[in-house]
């Protein structure tokens, strides 16, 4: 076998037509082995003498794609300082860019012995490992390119690859599950029709099944256990897993896109799938343990603010570099159009606080590819002072967890909620305002993947998570939940009519708020996990999406949606790019107020009102003549005006009509009536001005006035 020097750049395995090139980086190491792994398993290792700043590199003149390799690292096993270098454990290659096979468990993938922890263990385990893979870089894009949706026309639709797709019944059975259903046009058709123009996967990023699951007979569903940053998962994939599971994802990538829709990844940076000092040793911690995680004073053990075991070292430049060229490899090679990072704020120690200005901004900041795509944050961790909603730097917007907090309470009665409703409907600019964010930077959700469904957060007051095997101790036990007087399921009538009528609230408020709203998938057919909020390793039918007959019409809930998507697409007055003034706007042609506040006597709000803590219900007006935000070609935006009636009292009530807001009201929505969304035009009813307008009990109606 004829082994050129190679080059230290690009690190990973970059195949150029004639051959391969790979590239390792490692402190620790001593020595390093390449290993190519053929088809029975057997290996071939060729050492990488060539080293420049700690990157050991060869080129191999005729490996072609789907050639399966790994390394191996000899350097100092010695946990007490940190380094857990071990040759007898095969290691995957931080940046492969495909991976085969999966982690068969055994004591073999511990870099250590089970007997003595301090001591390396001696077992190969290149039997037990999955690979890294050499994939061809090269794909007919075509005429691709990103939708580059803006944020203010942004529906964002949160979606498991698996989840969407496993039981979609028009879908060919051999690729249900996989990259190729999702990007299939049964599933693209239902997207563009719902109104969605991004959807943002939960991870994809190649992950393993844990230990402990496997041991329990469960699954690693949610993915975020990631041990490959460049390898789209190899079991999404229908085609293949020695490289096609690359060009199958591109393929989704660029039917999406045709489709106008864009795709964001959930990613995974803030821990690897190694865990803490006792797990397996698959990547990272054979090459160069110091360089890739926190550890603590004692260097045996990690930091962990993640609750996974450890966390990736944010002031190393190696990680930075990895990170980057992950984020950058997604954006330009495989045309992912953003990202949401999960535990962000994990990202933000580069010490131990967190901290705004760390490196990892910084250089976010500066990328001029990254910092060009969607950039999402999951604004919390486990850590001290770990939950930072509103602390992100200007260029990210945030997963708004105090707006799902606040749109739960409400609308399940709580009491003292009225000030912050108002606050979270425009935007939350007590979040925001003050560095110059704007509304788009909150990313509006009552529901998403982690925690009940919209459903079950209507039909249940408890978790019900006992299937997970831990006695129903996981999950979070305080859901802000209300399950309309029975827990699960039901035959009462008058229960399953409320928790409809709950369901629709929550989603027209949702859609109805300022900000970017974010729909978890399954819940505009009202999906259900049986009470189970925490569905992490629940690989089944309690976690897919059960679809309806393919050749129903759609549901009630289904219909009811898709109206209100298409309802916030043609009003800009709710998609709002700049906060409200709360008084006339300068160069507008209106004297009222862009936006108004009133009780329903049609009295406009005062301190005492927003301050009364039995308070249960509020007016809210919406001047579609009063928009201070231009259009992109700088001209004034105008649309009708709008009233929206929130009654969450356990009472109905009359909500009298402002006087001198408009003479005459067409009710569009009344969410006490299961078959608005449906309902002919000329037979929704019509309101005038000082007339009361009745909302039934947990109810909200929306109510138009066209403008002048």
């Amino acid at each position: 076998m004829q082994v050129w020097p190679g080059r230290p750049y690009p690190l990973g395995a970059t195949y150029d037509g004639a051959g391969t090139n790979f590239a390792v980086f490692s402190e620790a190491a001593q020595r390093v082995w390449l290993c190519l792994v053929d088809d029975d398993g057997g290996e071939t290792r060729v050492e990488l003498r060539e080293t420049d700043a700690f990157v050991r590199h060869a080129y191999l003149p005729g490996i072609q794609p789907g050639q399966r390799y790994g390394y191996r690292v000899q350097g100092p096993f010695d946990p007490a300082s940190g380094n857990r270098c071990n040759p007898h454990k095969f290691l995957l290659d931080p940046y492969a860019k495909a991976m085969s096979g999966e982690v068969r468990w055994h004591e073999s993938v511990y870099g250590y012995s089970f007997d003595h922890p301090d001591l390396p263990g001696e077992g190969d385990s290149g039997p037990y490992m999955s690979t890294s893979v050499v994939v061809n870089p090269y794909f007919d894009w075509g005429n691709d390119r990103p939708p580059r949706i803006e944020y203010h026309d942004t529906v964002i639709y949160e979606a498991h690859v698996k989840g969407l797709t496993q039981m979609h019944p028009g879908l060919p059975e051999e690729i249900r599950g996989t990259y190729a259903a999702l990007g299939h046009p049964v599933v693209i058709d239902h997207l563009v029709d719902l109104g969605v123009t991004a959807i943002e996967l939960m991870p994809v990023h190649q992950f393993v099944h844990d230990h402990r699951l496997t041991r329990l007979g469960m699954r690693n569903y949610w993915g975020y256990n990631t041990i490959g940053f460049f390898a789209p998962h190899n079991a999404y994939s229908s085609t293949g897993e020695r490289g096609q599971q690359v060009q199958e994802f591109r393929s989704m990538v660029k039917s999406l896109h045709a489709a106008g829709i864009e795709v964001i990844l959930d990613v995974v940076y803030n821990h690897t799938a190694e865990g803490n000092h006792l797990g397996p040793t698959l990547s990272f911690r054979g090459l160069d343990n110091q360089s890739y995680y926190r550890l603590a004073d004692d260097k045996r053990y990690y930091l962990d603010t993640t609750g996974t075991g450890n966390s990736l070292l944010m002031r190393s430049p190696h990680v930075l570099q990895l990170i980057m060229d992950s984020l950058r490899y997604w954006v330009t090679d495989m045309h992912v159009d953003g990202f949401r990072f999960d535990l962000a704020a994990t990202l933000a120690r580069q010490f131990h606080e967190v901290d705004r200005l760390s490196s990892f901004f910084d250089v976010v900041q500066q990328d001029p590819v990254v910092s060009q795509v969607k950039l999402i944050a999951e604004p919390w961790d486990v850590g001290e002072g770990g939950y930072q909603v509103g602390n992100f730097p200007p260029l990210w917007t945030e997963w708004n967890g105090k707006y799902r907090d606040t749109v739960r309470d409400f609308w399940r009665g709580e009491e003292r909620t009225l000030a912050e409703l108002g606050s979270r409907l425009t935007g939350s600019s007590d979040l925001y305002q003050d560095d110059g964010r704007r509304p788009l930077a909150s990313i509006n959700f009552v529901t998403c993947h982690d925690g009940f469904t919209m459903r079950d957060l209507v039909s249940y007051n408890d978790k019900h998570n006992e299937a997970n095997g831990e006695d129903n101790r996981d999950g979070e036990s305080y859901n802000r939940s209300w399950n309309c007087g029975t827990e699960g399921t039901t035959e009462d009538p008058a229960v399953l009519t409320l928790r409809a009528r709950q369901q629709r609230n929550m989603m027209a408020t949702l859609l109805l708020s300022q900000g970017v709203p974010m729909i978890a998938h399954g819940d505009e057919f009202g999906r259900t996990q049986g009470g189970n909020n925490n569905a992490y390793c629940q690989d089944s039918e309690l976690a897919w999406v059960h679809w309806p007959d393919k050749d129903a019409p759609p549901g009630e809930l289904h219909a009811f949606t898709r109206m209100l998507t298409r309802l916030r697409h043609k009003h800009p007055v709710f998609r709002r790019r700049r906060f409200f003034h709360g008084r006339p706007v300068q160069g507008t042609h209106d004297d009222l107020s862009d936006i108004a506040w009133f009780t329903p006597s049609g009295d406009e709000m005062t301190d005492a009102d927003w301050r009364e803590a039995t308070a249960k219900s509020l007016a809210v007006f919406l001047n579609g003549n009063a928009i201070s935000e231009p259009d992109h070609r700088g001209q004034p935006i105008a649309d009708d005006s709008f009233l929206l009636l929130f009654n969450a009292s356990h009472e109905d009530l009359a909500f009298h009509i402002p006087l001198n807001h408009g003479a005459q009201w067409t009710v569009l929505i009344d969410t006490a009536d299961a078959g608005c969304a449906t309902r002919d035009p000329k037979d929704r009813p019509v309101v005038q001005a000082g007339e009361p307008w009745h909302v039934p009990a947990r109810a909200m109606a929306l109510l138009r006035r066209p403008r002048a």
